[in-house]
């Protein structure tokens, strides 16, 4: 879909074939404020007029037009998910705005760019003998401890073979 822009406001372009016209409305505004054009290259002018005629209406009833989008919004999320942000954003020295603004940039726009450290703990053996191990997203391990017995891995596709070779009956990825 084509959107059209003229004073900060922005606009729909369609064809409605069973009337024969192309036509639109203002996005982001919640009053409803349509225009129509027989012809395509007309639909922008027609659409300038529809704002402007929303501006001057809103003048004329002695109410501020709507701003599309100021920049802020409500977000209802489960209190888990409330505290981890908030602990990210305590760990990151950012405020809890700049940590949403990073995730919501991220899935929006593809960005992957976000400061996180992906992790993937491993338990592995059977009664008393288990270990974790954490692993980053390359595949690069971080630490392994835990038990009596130290090993060294430079992966865990290494420790898991290893792991498993000294008593450990199963690996689960947690």
């Amino acid at each position: 879909m084509d959107i059209l822009k003229y004073k900060n406001y922005e606009g729909t372009a369609e064809l409605d074939m069973a009337r024969g016209v192309c036509r639109g409305k203002i996005l982001f505004i919640n009053d409803l404020v349509t225009y129509e054009s027989s012809l395509p290259t007309k639909l922008q002018e027609e659409f300038e007029a529809a704002v402007d005629d929303y501006i001057e209406t809103c003048e004329t009833l002695n109410r501020e037009p709507q701003k599309p989008l100021k920049g802020q919004f409500n977000v209802r999320i489960p209190p888990a998910l409330h505290k981890a942000a908030v602990a990210r954003a305590m760990a990151d020295n950012v405020s809890l705005n700049d940590v949403v603004v990073r995730a919501l940039d991220a899935f929006v726009n593809g960005k992957v760019d976000v400061n996180h450290v992906e992790t993937r703990n491993y338990y592995f053996g059977t009664g008393g003998f288990q270990k974790a191990l954490a692993s980053t997203n390359d595949n690069t391990m971080l630490e392994l401890t835990g038990g009596t017995a130290e090993y060294t891995f430079a992966s865990v596709a290494n420790a898991v073979p290893a792991v498993k070779a000294a008593g450990g009956k199963h690996a689960i990825k947690h």
